[in-house]
């Protein structure tokens, strides 16, 4: 949640004093947009197959709901970053990973964004890198005068001389990716809030039950069903 200038909703001040803000969200939009439309399309076809197919062809759509319909939940809609000034959470398809700021060692974005935290590397999927995002924001760079004195590789990783700096929440900014821009913040509120108290602790990671058990369920009924 954001002011009209950018900045964070600024709540009420925490015990130590200082301003309390609002959670900090991120998600890939297409990858949101592409799960809805291919779940509305599986309710069609499963949806017709069910009132107006016959034989088996009734129960096979119907066992198929979950095998389909639950995957393509935790791969489209279910990736997001949250962060605040205690803790980095990474909801990932079928794990959620919670990583105070003291426990997080660096966030970096190459083929894919990671996390390093503890020692153990996590990809971070509700931030997917592009890397035609990255020539863009290559040639805008070029465009703009500024110096070059990385290689075209090193542009391609968001390595050129782009300011690395968090930026303004809710703004874009054409001479860096988006998976750049999410890093940076991400980054620098690491270095920000590592030090404070409540911001310790371990890393804790847990599995997603409610998407894989009735998946695998669906996918024994569906073997059932096929082979009866």
């Amino acid at each position: 949640m954001t002011d009209s200038d950018g900045r964070p909703h600024q709540g009420p001040a925490g015990s130590d004093g200082e301003p309390v803000y609002a959670d900090r969200v991120y998600r890939s939009v297409p990858g949101v947009i592409s799960g809805v439309l291919l779940l509305a399309v599986a309710a069609w076809l499963i949806g017709d197959a069910a009132l107006n197919g016959t034989g088996k062809t009734p129960w096979v759509s119907l066992a198929a709901v979950p095998v389909f319909a639950l995957p393509v939940i935790a791969y489209t809609l279910r990736p997001a970053v949250r962060a605040n000034e205690r803790r980095l959470v990474v909801r990932n398809p079928l794990r959620t990973i919670t990583a105070p700021w003291a426990a997080v060692d660096a966030l970096r974005a190459g083929y894919s964004v990671e996390l390093l935290a503890e020692g153990r590397k996590f990809q971070v999927w509700a931030v997917p890198v592009s890397l035609r995002q990255r020539k863009r924001a290559a040639r805008a760079q070029d465009r703009a005068g500024r110096p070059q004195h990385t290689s075209r590789l090193g542009l391609m990783f968001g390595q050129g001389n782009a300011p690395a700096g968090p930026g303004v929440q809710g703004s874009a900014d054409p001479t860096r990716a988006w998976s750049d821009q999410v890093v940076g913040i991400l980054q620098e509120m690491a270095e920000r809030n590592a030090s404070r108290p409540e911001a310790a602790g371990p890393i804790e990671v847990r599995w997603c039950w409610w998407i894989i058990a009735p998946t695998l369920a669906g996918l024994v009924a569906l073997i059932a069903v096929i082979a009866s």
